[in-house]
């Protein structure tokens, strides 16, 4: 019987973004996935404070950013009141439930270059298919780190191929706060709940 294949997208997605959407997709097509889990991660109870959107709001945000598309699932593995939780648990806690799944972990370049620091990165990687996204930040540099990868925890890394968008979180928080436009940055669905409850500015008029 063939093992399924299902894909993880993990972040905090404050907000999730069309470059989130694209990678999902990209790595569906590539590799065949069954789907992709959105998976948002919890922030604990000691960091209420940070600027940024509730974790409802972050649910909701994804809920509605992949509702179109039939093959991505929002999970709530990662979403509860202790806070963060480690990759290698997340992981760990999957497999068990459906030992018949390879697990393809979608992971940006910055995320391969700081794979060592990583909680437990052999135990990731002995458990999942790594994905690496392509970006321009140097083919050089990003190949030595999914080789540097691959070798010292003899990691079944792929590369995912897919477009280089340079859109981050930061910069869309940074534009909703400065008033400016965000059209086209995150799906037309995100952008309407972003100004309807003034999420990243409070006080915006809409």
């Amino acid at each position: 019987m063939d093992r399924r294949k299902v894909g993880i997208m993990g972040g905090t997605f404050d907000p999730i973004h069309i470059g989130h959407l694209i990678l999902g997709e990209s790595a569906y097509e590539q590799f065949g996935l069954e789907k992709v889990l959105f998976m948002p991660s919890g922030n604990p109870p000691h960091k209420r404070e940070r600027h940024g959107a509730s974790n409802e709001e972050r649910i909701e945000m994804v809920k509605r950013a992949i509702a179109p598309n039939h093959h991505f699932e929002l999970s709530l593995a990662e979403m509860h009141e202790e806070g963060y939780t480690y990759t290698r648990l997340t992981l760990r806690a999957l497999r068990a439930e459906h030992p018949d799944t390879d697990y393809y972990f979608i992971m940006g370049a910055d995320s391969i270059l700081s794979f060592d620091s990583w909680n437990g990165p052999q135990e990731i990687a002995d458990q999942c298919i790594l994905v690496a996204a392509v970006r321009d930040l140097s083919s050089g540099e990003f190949n030595e780190a999914i080789e540097h990868v691959r070798e010292k925890y003899h990691a079944d890394i792929r590369r995912l191929g897919s477009p280089n968008l340079d859109i981050s979180s930061h910069t869309i928080r940074s534009y909703v706060e400065e008033g400016r436009s965000i059209w086209y940055y995150v799906p037309d669905q995100v952008r309407s709940y972003i100004l309807e409850r003034g999420i990243y500015r409070r006080a915006l008029d809409g």
